[in-house]
């Protein structure tokens, strides 16, 4: 049987339970005629659509004819019987009742107030029934959401978000942060093998044609370091100088430094070691001939680890004898004058044809 067939034995049953009600209450001997008669009547009003949390109003017409009994029946309760309240949800109220109209009230309706209600009259002349089904919308609400998770790269993952609510809502799914073009129109978000890349905040939205609900998930991807290349530096003897070491690293990597094959601690042989965060940084505060040479960084992490290399050489300082003499004047000692003094002569030689002409 199809929905409509249920829901027609239902009218049926609820209507003909809403007019044993009045016989019930109708003072014994007073003459009714039963739902098949052609004098009675039987009246479906169209159904009433209210959001969850609303008030809502049956009101029910007497039609002119001289009422005797009334009563509002939801399914198999008796709500109300003339001014008797039957029902013991304080949301249900009543609020007219004379010759001409029979309404009550329920507020903060919910979904448990959704179906059949049934208004029942009996006159001087005839039983009559009015009915009216009411239809709750619900907003949408996530029910179930995947909890924030941290996994490594490479990984399977699925989000899952479930939501509720009347008119059933759609679900879908976006990155947001960074902003990129993964998306699924689906309860479910498959990121097979995910990258870094791939990490950030997804945003779960469920929504219908009452409202919309958002929720968020952050996905932190591991992976090993990768450092950058090193560079290399000159420094002037006695002077300062910094390598900086840059690693890009989930969760941040742990520095070590050497030179050569001895590991570097800081603060011995005038030296500073500062690591914080993606970079780790070595000053030298007084460069000496032993600190020329190379130096490794390494950074790991509990995925692996990486590291470069880096040159530390020495600048020579340009002087007013070395830009006549050249390099190699720096390293002659005593023969670097004589060689100065020669090439004096001979550049006094060359340049005398040019002097002689003034």
């Amino acid at each position: 049987m199809g929905v409509r067939g249920h829901f027609a034995v239902f009218w049926k049953c609820t209507a003909f339970l809403s007019l044993r009600i009045v016989l019930l209450v109708l003072p014994t001997g007073l003459p009714v005629r039963s739902q098949g008669d052609s004098q009675s009547d039987n009246k479906v009003m169209d159904n009433i659509t209210v959001r969850q949390g609303e008030t809502v109003f049956l009101r029910c017409e007497q039609e002119g004819d001289v009422v005797t009994h009334t009563a509002w029946l939801n399914r198999s309760s008796i709500l109300y019987a003339g001014e008797d309240k039957w029902s013991v949800d304080p949301r249900v109220s009543l609020v007219t009742l004379n010759q001409d109209e029979f309404t009550i009230k329920i507020e903060n309706v919910d979904m448990t107030d959704e179906g059949l209600y049934v208004c029942a009259v009996q006159t001087s002349s005839r039983p009559r029934t009015t009915s009216v089904n009411i239809l709750v919308q619900v907003p949408p609400k996530i029910i179930n959401l995947s909890k924030d998770i941290v996994v490594n790269e490479g990984s399977n993952v699925t989000l899952m978000c479930q939501a509720n609510g009347k008119p059933e809502p759609s679900v879908s799914w976006k990155l947001v942060s960074p902003s990129g073009d993964l998306a699924s129109d689906d309860e479910y978000l498959e990121i097979p093998a995910i990258s870094r890349q791939r990490a950030g905040t997804y945003e779960c939205t469920a929504i219908n044609e009452i409202d919309m609900d958002v929720q968020t998930v952050d996905i932190t991807v591991n992976y090993a370091p990768t450092v950058t290349e090193g560079r290399d530096i000159g420094v002037t003897l006695g002077q300062s100088g910094v390598l900086e070491c840059e690693a890009d690293a989930v969760p941040e990597a742990d520095y070590e430094w050497y030179k050569d094959d001895r590991r570097l601690l800081n603060g011995f042989d005038g030296i500073d070691i500062d690591s914080t965060g993606s970079l780790s940084t070595l000053r030298f505060f007084n460069v000496s001939d032993g600190d020329y040479g190379n130096y490794t960084c390494v950074a790991t992490n509990k995925l692996g680890t990486s590291n470069t290399r880096f040159l530390l050489y020495e600048v020579i300082e340009p002087t007013s004898s070395t830009l006549l003499q050249g390099p190699r004047a720096v390293q002659d000692g005593n023969g670097g004058a004589i060689g100065m003094h020669s090439h004096s002569c001979l550049l006094l030689v060359a340049l005398l044809p040019f002097l002689l002409r003034f």
